[in-house]
């Protein structure tokens, strides 16, 4: 707690005189951009605030942002708030001066290089954007999402103070709390894991899978709360060494076309996802099994990654976010365009253990449009 303090040491470090400050309008609302400004003041650091930005943006979105920052001079870029924000800061710390846009990193990403440095302070548990060099953009042509990833994007420092995600929602606790949790079960279920990935994500899933039910049901439990911060950033950390697989390539569509939380359209498919995986990464899940539940090591390899799968499903149901589509409008006469958008986040399911064709992810969204 506290630890926002510490932008005074970066600002000095970095030897910085304006800040480009990136933030959205509920994180000004709920006072936490103050305890920012309030350091920046301190410091007699000069700072221009963009909060325009809205929750999971399109490209055109950002390219806005962009925009109204080239009017600015700055030497930092400083983003408070949650995925979306800290995405969008990423972003223009490489499009600051450029001459080129969003949509250009769409089609190649590697255009562009680092042009200001940048400090995230993640204001929701579950993001891991503080961590990562992704960047996540709506395109709306398509109705679906897309990463646009650049090692430069990689933030040069980080703030995690848990008082920032003290007053947060008990739903926001929750969905993002889910995405994190899908993070690291991804991440460690990966073809592309490694041994560093592996270590990160084994940590960060201890950390979430044993503190998020406490956490949405107890609010002011702020151990378990900065437990998960923490979790949400290690989460970060294995998705640069080994990148997510299927359950966020099939929620990109959900949230591109039916604007669903990012957070709740990974839990939603997130079981579904994993039981359909299981016969392909049974013994990956048994091993995060051992890391997370030691209590559980006797059961045999399929046991404990019953359990896991078991687990996640107990933690989206406890925590209130809905087990399927039905109180978001998605129909079943909108399967085929689900499948088709699925079935083309191949960045993503590339990274999947088990291939999936257009039966199985038809499968696994019928899963989730059915009523329970």
């Amino acid at each position: 707690m506290g630890s926002i303090e510490d932008v005074q040491t970066i600002l000095k470090q970095e030897s910085a005189k304006k800040a480009l400050v990136f933030t959205d309008k509920g994180v000004a609302g709920a006072g936490l951009l103050d305890k920012l400004l309030a350091v920046l003041e301190h410091c007699s650091v000069d700072y221009q605030v963009f909060d325009e930005l809205k929750p999971e943006p399109a490209y055109g979105d950002v390219e806005a942002v962009v925009e109204q920052m080239n009017r600015e001079n700055g030497d930092i870029i400083i983003a408070i708030g949650g995925g979306s924000v800290m995405d969008a800061a990423k972003l223009c710390s490489l499009l600051k001066g450029s001459d080129y846009t969003v949509k250009d990193l769409l089609d190649n990403p590697l255009l562009a290089s680092k042009q200001l440095k940048t400090v995230m302070i993640p204001t929701t548990c579950g993001t891991g954007s503080e961590a990562t060099c992704n960047a996540i953009v709506a395109i709306p042509e398509e109705q679906s999402k897309k990463g646009i990833v650049n090692a430069e994007m990689i933030p040069d420092y980080v703030i995690l103070d848990a008082q920032m995600i003290a007053g947060l929602p008990a739903s926001i606790v929750a969905a993002t709390g889910v995405d994190a949790l899908a993070h690291v079960v991804e991440c460690y279920t990966s073809k592309k894991a490694t041994p560093l990935s592996d270590t990160y994500a084994a940590a960060g899933a201890k950390l979430i899978f044993r503190n998020i039910e406490q956490a949405y049901k107890n609010p002011s439990d702020m151990e378990a709360k900065n437990n998960l911060l923490l979790g949400a950033f290690y989460g970060g950390v294995a998705i640069t060494g080994s990148g997510t697989t299927a359950v966020h390539a099939l929620s990109y569509p959900l949230g591109g076309k039916y604007h669903i939380p990012h957070g709740v359209s990974n839990a939603i498919l997130f079981a579904h996802v994993m039981a359909f995986n299981k016969d392909a990464c049974a013994e990956r899940l048994a091993q995060l099994c051992d890391a997370v539940y030691p209590e559980q090591s006797a059961g045999s390899g399929e046991e404990k990654a019953d359990y896991m799968i078991e687990r996640i499903a107990a933690i989206v149901k406890n925590t209130d976010i809905p087990t399927n589509l039905e109180a978001f409008g998605v129909k079943m006469e909108d399967l085929d365009f689900l499948v088709d958008a699925g079935s083309r986040q191949q960045r993503l399911l590339v990274n999947n253990m088990k291939e999936l064709s257009l039966e199985d992810i038809r499968s696994i969204y019928l899963n989730v449009l059915k009523e329970d």
